[in-house]
């Protein structure tokens, strides 16, 4: 709280006015001093705003009551002590109740907000209780009487609508979740609503994809039943992306009423123009809009109609997958070091929103790709036009927000402004796609942007420019945001308030000329108001016909008569009431607005989220045309062949730092070609990939799996060239991580996502692997590696980039036909190594380990020792070998796959036995046979 300042001494009775900031302490000083709060419970002593208090909490009981007292919202009882703990302001007392202290502290109103989001951060929901009359009209019903106070919302973390508690670029969402009958094996409904733009998505999804579903969504909060939520998996899956779970009662549940709810919302007596809905999906959209009314009390946005999700619409990412990738928050959870961070060229907060949802949720219809591609090469090819949406779009504001926060009651004088703002904006970018685009032929996705643009209401766009001035205020209480001219009557009222003595002059320059008394003035006392004055000696013509039937006697003075007129007994009301009278003319006026916009809310919807589309599409043209990037072609093939592939986000790193070029890598899985188009890895599903650490291998596993959403998202890629066959899911396991929480090591994660991946994916699907097996025993590891890459290659018949450090497993690029070998190139010079970060045909021999160690920074005298060790190790490694054959001989990495084996013949010593004759050997011969025996078993003559 800036500045120190005191609270007044609060004693009882407890009294509606304005209280001073309490003065803020750590958190640890709050709570230390105080003591358990006695039950909040009516009692027949509490003061009469005590038993009101008592009266709304007993209404809201899982929420913090937030009770307006003049300029502060008061918390008392256990809420008092929460929200000090939380906020770290000063927990003081107010008054008794059933004969103990009553904790309390307050925050400013013009301060809410910001302790309104650091409570909802911290997890908890406030009940906003309002006063809902002047405490003046309180007063007249008597000298006890409380100023009536209700609660106007609840606040929880997914109905959020001020711009002060949201993230200007991402979405907040609120998700319903929904499985029907209970039944473990059937799938789960979710359906989504963003309150603070009216923005609703819906789908079903298996069991299996929820924590991916969840992830992509990231919902702030999650509504369900008490049954669901007792699912501990399920409940996990929620927490793991950071929202809060609400329990609802399983009535909320129901198809029917959520049928009828979407038609209501949507204003339509069928849904069929709007795709068809499971019943689990209505279920889902019923609880969602019931749980939004509740808690903001019966109102709702203009919701926009539901967008299809789920398993079949867009490409599946798992949680792991994404947060592997770094898709829209990096490991650390901030959006710098992301993809989206990299790519994100948007002028506006809407588009950001619509990139990041893209980015979110790639498409996987080809159809819908590639009309979002052409709308993007369009715009990478006509360059002036970009420039010029891209200024235009610069101006315009958060519409869709304004109208939610306008249709909930919470609109400012800024937000009419917003919509006036946000409409020349469509008019301008409809006119520039109209006139500089037109000549060249839209694209079909363009072109639907275009005419939903010029669909915008030009009435309402020149009413609100009429009527609202250039740079409103931010409170409508406030007045002063209503133009000049736009209406006589609050002219008038701002001219009485303006400039009363001024009107007086006016009025008394009449009544001069009407009566000829040159002496006559206009006065003003604060007994008598505003009168007429003139001396004793004029006064006679004004005390007789026909003059004193207009001019009223008043007061005679010594020297001095006054009188009055109606004329001016009406004008001095007028005066008096001219503030108040201007304000409510100005509510009036903005009522009426906010009305107009509300009747347009389904078409504004409309426009603005073209604008938030033209945005992103204007956005990723002007990422490809900065950033050198190539259009994909992608279809329905299997193909996935990248030329001079980059990673988006290390090249751009690259490039902040001026640390050089990054270096370009071909992959080219099922489709001829590739690293350099050699024969040996043409057509091959399968990559194994090579190389030591530091070398690039995981960046060059990255960079493909990227280029490969950003190509289903519908953007240009980091590629001279791409070719891609419509991915269904992508999986990336990449990088080693615990979840100790749930009793998972490192090597059961890794186990635990390996499992998904073979269990989930199919042929069409992309697969990045690194590192498997590494977690445990080095037979374990390789075992499970080489049975990981059989699978991959005989059974899923995936796409896929397999990273390892067991140069054992290179012998399948000779026995599977769909694998081949690739490895990170590096050079040797003088005991050191130069990565070169590129990949070529071939087998790495080694890991380069101990030179990376050396790097590192370890001391020499343990890389000394280490090369002592690996050296006796080899050596031991090749005798081994020699006696078993090699590795590829053991029965355990046998393939068993190509045709029977040879009958193998008999062994040396099996030869050797079968010679012996032992009747005829003597003692010494038999003792020789032994000797020659042992000899043959350790690979001797």
């Amino acid at each position: 709280m800036a500045g120190k300042q005191t609270r007044r001494k609060l004693v009882e009775p407890l009294e509606d006015a304005p209280e001073v900031a309490a003065a803020e302490k750590p958190c640890a000083e709050a709570a230390s001093s105080a003591e358990p709060p006695p039950a909040p419970s009516p009692a027949a002593d509490a003061t009469p705003s005590m038993a009101q208090f008592l009266e709304i909490k007993a209404a809201n009981p899982d929420c913090l009551l937030w009770y307006r007292m003049g300029d502060f919202y008061e918390l008392f009882f256990e809420d008092a002590v929460a929200a000090s703990a939380t906020l770290g302001i000063v927990l003081t007392k107010r008054g008794k109740h059933l004969g103990q202290d009553i904790p309390m502290c307050g925050v400013p109103i013009h301060r809410a907000d910001e302790y309104l989001h650091r409570l909802i951060k911290a997890g908890h929901r406030v009940a906003v209780a309002e006063q809902l009359e002047d405490p003046a009209e309180a007063r007249k019903r008597g000298a006890k009487a409380v100023v009536k106070r209700d609660v106007v919302r609840v606040v929880t973390p997914g109905t959020l609508t001020e711009d002060t508690l949201l993230d200007a670029k991402a979405r907040n969402y609120l998700t319903a979740l929904f499985r029907a009958g209970g039944q473990a094996e059937a799938p789960l409904a979710l359906a989504s609503i963003d309150i603070s733009t009216g923005e609703v998505e819906v789908g079903e999804v298996t069991g299996a994809d929820l924590s991916g579903e969840l992830a992509r969504l990231a919902p702030s909060e999650v509504i369900a039943s008490d049954m669901m939520l007792a699912d501990a998996e399920l409940r996990g899956c929620v927490t793991r992306v950071g929202a809060s779970t609400t329990p609802v009662p399983g009535a909320y549940f129901d198809s029917l009423a959520g049928e009828a709810a979407l038609k209501k919302q949507l204003k339509v007596a069928e849904l069929g123009g709007f795709g068809s809905f499971t019943r689990p999906e209505l279920a889902a959209l019923g609880a969602l809009i019931k749980y939004v009314e509740l808690t903001q009390l019966g109102r709702m946005p203009a919701i926009r109609p539901p967008k299809r999700s789920g398993s079949n619409a867009i490409l599946l990412i798992d949680a792991a997958s994404r947060a592997s990738l770094e898709l829209v928050r990096s490991v650390a959870g901030d959006k710098q070091g992301s993809l989206l961070a990299a790519i994100d060229r948007t002028v506006t907060g809407a588009g950001a929103r619509e990139l990041a949802a893209r980015l979110s949720s790639p498409l996987r219809d080809v159809g819908r790709i590639n009309e979002r591609l052409d709308a993007v090469g369009f715009l990478v090819d006509q360059e002036n036009l970009r420039s010029d949406l891209r200024a235009s779009l610069k101006s315009a504001p958060d519409i869709a927000r304004a109208i939610s926060r306008l249709g909930f009651g919470r609109g400012s004088p800024r937000d009419l402004a917003a919509v006036r703002e946000g409409l020349s904006t469509a008019e301008r970018g409809a006119a520039l796609l109209a006139g500089e685009g037109a000549g060249m032929g839209l694209p079909l996705e363009l072109g639907r942007i275009a005419g939903e643009l010029a669909s915008a209401s030009g009435k309402l766009r020149a009413d609100l420019a009429a009527a609202i001035v250039d740079d409103p205020p931010h409170l409508k209480r406030d007045g002063g945001f209503v133009r000049e001219g736009y209406r006589s009557e609050l002219d008038e009222a701002r001219r009485l308030k303006e400039d009363g003595r001024g009107f007086m002059a006016g009025l008394e320059a009449k009544y001069v000329e009407r009566t000829g008394v040159k002496s006559l003035k206009v006065r003003h006392n604060n007994i008598l108001g505003f009168y007429i004055e003139v001396t004793q000696v004029n006064a006679k013509p004004l005390l007789e016909p026909p003059l004193a039937d207009e001019f009223r006697h008043r007061q005679t003075m010594a020297n001095a008569v006054r009188f009055s007129t109606a004329e001016l007994i009406d004008i001095e009301g007028r005066i008096a009431s001219a503030t108040e009278r201007a304000l409510s003319l100005e509510q009036e006026i903005f009522a009426e607005l906010a009305s107009a916009i509300e009747r347009e809310a389904g078409a504004l919807g409309r426009v603005a989220a073209a604008l938030a589309d033209l945005d992103a599409t204007a956005s990723l043209a002007e990422l490809a045309r900065v950033e050198g990037y190539a259009r994909p072609m992608v279809d329905d093939s299997q193909a996935f062949d990248i030329r001079g592939g980059r990673h988006p986000v290390v090249e751009q790193a690259l490039k902040a730092a001026r640390a050089g070029a990054f270096i370009e890598n071909d992959c080219a899985l099922g489709a001829a070609g590739g690293a350099g188009s050699d024969d040996e890895i043409a057509d091959n599903r399968i990559w194994l990939v090579t190389g030591p650490n530091m070398a690039g291998k995981s960046t060059f596993l990255r960079q493909n799996a990227l280029i490969a959403v950003l190509a289903q998202v519908g953007s240009y890629v980091p590629a001279r060239a791409a070719t891609i066959g419509a991915l269904d899911r992508l999986f990336s396991r990449v990088g080693a991580s615990d979840d100790l929480a749930r009793g998972r090591s490192t090597f059961m994660v890794e186990m635990v996502e390996t499992a998904a991946i073979l269990n989930q994916a199919s042929d069409r699907s992309l697969i990045i692997l690194d590192e498997i097996g590494r977690g445990t025993a080095t037979f374990d590891g390789l075992s499970i590696a080489w049975a990981t890459v059989e699978f991959l290659h005989d059974v899923l018949k995936a796409r896929a980039l397999f990273a390892t450090h067991y140069h054992e497993l290179t012998a399948l690029a000779r026995r599977l036909g769909g694998v081949a070998n690739v490895t990170m190139d590096v050079r040797e010079w003088q005991d050191e190594i130069v990565f070169l970060h590129k990949v070529k045909t071939g087998a790495a021999d080694r890991s380069y380990g101990i030179q990376v160690a050396k790097l590192a920074g370890l001391p020499a005298e343990v890389v000394g020792r280490a090369r002592e060790v690996l050296a006796l190790l080899e050596k031991t490694e090749s005798r081994k070998n020699a006696r078993n054959g090699g590795l590829d001989e053991l029965p355990l990495f046998a393939v068993s796959r190509p045709g029977p084996a040879e009958p193998a013949g008999p062994s040396p010593i099996e030869n050797a036995v079968d010679e012996l004759k032992p009747d005829e050997l003597t003692p010494r011969a038999a003792l020789d046979a032994i000797y020659r025996l042992k000899a043959l078993r350790q690979g001797g003559a």
